[in-house]
């Protein structure tokens, strides 16, 4: 299976300084798996949204695009799970 690209939207590295330690040692092993299985068991595709999925990381969410045409995973949000779907 070919390795997609994992990019950050500006917005993520804020989100992720604002995270505690702990969850922040959770949500990074996710991120880089996604390079290697863009939809791991239990992802789920949002509805209402062209190309966006979820994963679950305890109570917090990561929302991303995937663009199988480019390779590339694109993490939107991480946040969590009361207010990681606002658009």
């Amino acid at each position: 299976m070919t390795e997609y690209s994992v990019t950050l939207a500006d917005s993520v590295g804020k989100e992720l300084r604002k995270l505690p330690s702990q969850v922040i040692e959770r949500v990074q092993p996710k991120i880089r798996e996604l390079a290697g299985n863009p939809r791991p068991p239990g992802c789920q595709k949002l509805h209402g949204y062209k190309n966006c999925w979820r994963i679950r990381v305890g109570d917090y969410r990561i929302v991303y695009t995937v663009d199988d045409f480019k390779k590339l995973v694109d993490i939107t949000r991480v946040a969590h799970r009361s207010g990681g779907y606002e658009r």
